[in-house]
């Protein structure tokens, strides 16, 4: 079957040269300029269409162009765009409101992205103690965003190359070992950040016990437990957040992503005890809470309860658990299925990039991460039709690529 690259429409084609000439190539893209998405699907400039799971790297939490939130974007933006946060505005206190209402109560600060949010949430760790205590613990395969701070945050050596000095404060341990963490607190020890699933490592859920060690951890030593639901939170594993899987409630939360269906949104929320201390001055967002993004993030939740998207979640979850466990245990090359909610990672033992240019060849759109897990993060609206069509075109994909391999 032919490569997208050899298939490279004169209208793709101009669109690379203007990128060539005028955009920073600190991004590796695929030679495919899409125009327009509906739901699970989306089209390239040649009128090529695609089934899309993993729409918006996982922000396109209702699908392409949701009509719900196309239509309150619309709405706001022919009222009132954007103003300062030296003004009220009714949008962004509903939005705030709806978000607690869903989690464990408290305020929010608004931003524009999940490291944003994160970085809000480091200088409340440091804030609360006036910088005495200062340390974070992160874990070893997390990813908490590309900002120096969160960047810092990631335990991962190969996002540090060439940024050095990292900033000062944070220690790493191996993700599910209380061990460890018990180890590295001390007297300037203020917060533990966790994801509670991790994303970008892989769709791994915290061990058994994990996360309440963590919480009674965090109790004792007086820390502050920060989750990191940018990529879990909002809906996607059919419950709102991420912890609420776990049976523990932290006391910072950051959301990001599919926060506002697609529109630029981030979201830092703790309790109201803790929020005084960011106190004026300490911390902004120019654009965030905006009335734009507020509209988007109330027709997100509305939409989502609306709907019953939360008992789809479960029921997509399941078609997907089936047809990809039903693969691995026909193909050798599958080494684990781990499916919550609509996060889904088929960990490999065959080169995952070679996968995904397969995928690409029967135009599935899917992503890889840490070199052997292929990384699904489908719309929740996602119909039974296209699960079983997506879950054929990968599965085609992955047999493909492992015959290859295997001769």
């Amino acid at each position: 079957m032919a490569t997208i690259d050899s298939a490279v429409g004169d209208a793709t084609q101009r669109v690379i040269d203007t990128f060539d000439r005028y955009v920073v190539p600190n991004y590796r893209r695929f030679p495919v300029c899409l125009v327009k998405g509906e739901g699970s699907r989306v089209w390239d400039a040649e009128g090529r269409e695609y089934l899309d799971l993993f729409p918006g790297w996982g922000c396109n939490l209702l699908g392409h162009c949701p009509e719900p939130v196309v239509r309150a974007v619309q709405e706001q933006v022919a009222k009132l765009i954007h103003v300062p946060n030296t003004w009220y505005t009714e949008t962004q206190g509903e939005w705030a409101h709806l978000l607690s209402e869903r989690s464990f109560g408290g305020q929010a600060f608004f931003c524009n992205s999940g490291t944003e949010a994160n970085e809000a949430a480091i200088k409340l760790v440091r804030l609360r103690t006036n910088g005495e205590k200062y340390k974070i613990i992160t874990f070893q395969g997390g990813f908490h965003g590309r900002t120096m701070g969160s960047v810092t945050a990631t335990a991962q050596p190969k996002y540090h190359e060439g940024l050095g000095p990292m900033l000062a404060g944070f220690q790493y341990a191996p993700h599910g070992d209380l061990a460890a963490v018990e180890k590295l607190v001390d007297d300037r020890t203020g917060g533990i950040l966790v994801e509670p699933i991790l994303g970008e490592g892989g769709i791994v859920p915290a061990p058994p016990g994990f996360l309440q060690g963590l919480r009674k951890i965090a109790d004792e030593r007086d820390l502050l437990l920060v989750f990191d639901e940018v990529q879990c939170g909002c809906g996607r594993t059919g419950k709102w957040f991420g912890y609420q899987h776990f049976g523990v409630v932290p006391d910072v939360m950051t959301l990001a992503k599919s926060l506002c269906a697609g529109i630029a949104g981030g979201a830092m929320l703790t309790t109201g005890e803790l929020a005084k201390h960011l106190r004026p001055g300490m911390h902004a967002s120019t654009f965030g809470g905006n009335p734009i993004a507020a509209a988007a993030g109330i027709a997100t939740i509305r939409t989502i309860e609306e709907q019953g998207l939360l008992g789809h979640v479960d029921r997509a979850a399941a078609a997907f658990r089936t047809r990809l466990e039903a693969l691995q245990d026909r193909c050798d090359a599958v080494r684990a299925v781990r499916v919550i909610g609509m996060m889904i990672g088929v960990e490999l033992s065959i080169d995952c990039a070679a996968v995904v240019q397969a995928c690409l060849d029967r135009n599935l759109l899917v992503n890889s991460t840490q070199g052997r897990v292929i990384r699904l993060l489908p719309a929740m609206t996602i119909s039974p039709a296209d699960v079983e069509d997506g879950c054929d075109r990968l599965a085609d994909a992955i047999l493909e690529v492992a015959s290859h391999t295997a001769t």
